[in-house]
């Protein structure tokens, strides 16, 4: 006996590089001990079997766990019980689409893109909020997520629309969450710069008010991208383009998000500057746009960004 509890502090390590296990919900400690065994984690299933006996009431949670090097059986149960599973973070930036999440998550390796796309597509997670949602675009809230290997498209469209929902939450808005969202992702999509969020908010929400087209160009970029034809470039055939997310062609919203947005421009859409403002073209050099309430105006800062452009080439 002395011989065998003796085993339970001798390290051992029986793969190769790093491995990694699952263990599975329900999963008791006979097969728990042989699949330690198997995968030469532990050398015997019976030295397992033998650290449940010195700690029968300890609990071993499942997951995913990482070993990388020789450890005692000890160690190992000891892991088990307190739950040290496996995670890693993957970061989901603000105004991603979902065609950006499915390529980040084929790039590193987590999933195949088109699995992804096809969990995406189907919007029943956010029917109750959404009704008439198409997918999940606009509530795959952009934030870093702990995963694991064995993350599915479904269960990860879940930890993103179960985030959107506790961000909603917390601005305790009245407004109907698709069209808000559409709005936000808008917004997203046109600055990168919270503190004029408000402002393009202002000129959606001017030209919304009087049934001015909105003449989003990231609007025509999605219509592109949903007929897999965007090119990096909008094309006159793009702008001309039928498509139901093209603002240039349809008043009012396009039908869903073009985005995920952050925090700031969930605010925005909700909480838009009071302006007369209609027009914003960028500021020559970047650094911002220049906003305006007349042709005549908009006109003359257009004039002013094509200007420096064509200086810069």
């Amino acid at each position: 006996m002395g011989a065998a509890l003796y085993s339970l502090q001798a390290p051992y390590r029986g793969f190769e590089g790093d491995l990694y296990l699952q263990i599975p919900k329900g999963s008791g400690t006979r097969a728990i001990a042989q699949q330690l065994a198997n995968d030469g984690i532990i050398r015997y299933a019976w030295q397992f079997w033998l650290a449940r006996a010195i700690h029968p009431r300890t609990p071993l949670q499942a997951g995913e766990y990482r070993f990388e090097r020789a450890a005692t059986v000890g160690e190992v149960f000891a892991r088990l019980g307190r739950g040290d599973v496996f995670y890693f973070s993957f970061t989901v930036p603000e105004g991603s689409n979902m065609f950006d999440i499915a390529q980040l998550l084929e790039s590193e390796g987590i999933m195949t893109g088109q699995d992804f796309l096809h969990a995406a597509e189907d919007a029943t997670l956010v029917r109750d909020i959404a009704p008439t949602a198409h997918t999940l675009e606009g509530f795959l809230f952009p934030s870093t997520y702990r995963l694991s290997h064995l993350v599915t498209p479904a269960a990860l469209c879940q930890m993103m629309t179960g985030q959107f929902r506790k961000e909603w939450k917390k601005l305790m808005p009245d407004a109907a969450p698709l069209e808000t969202v559409t709005l936000a992702s808008m917004i997203e999509k046109e600055t990168g710069a919270a503190a004029e969020r408000p402002m393009v908010s202002s000129v959606f929400a001017n030209r919304l008010r009087i049934g001015m087209a909105l003449d989003c160009d990231p609007t025509v970029i999605y219509a592109a991208l949903l007929d897999d034809r965007y090119r990096g470039v909008i094309h006159r055939s793009d702008l001309d383009s039928k498509n139901p997310y093209n603002t240039y062609k349809h008043a009012g919203l396009p039908p869903g998000p073009i985005a995920n947005p952050g925090v700031s421009s969930l605010m925005a859409a909700l909480h838009p500057a009071e302006t007369e403002f209609l027009y914003f073209v960028a500021k020559p050099g970047g650094g911002g746009h220049v906003f305006s309430s007349t042709m005549a105006a908009h006109n003359k800062a257009v004039t002013s960004y094509r200007h420096a452009s064509h200086k810069t080439r």
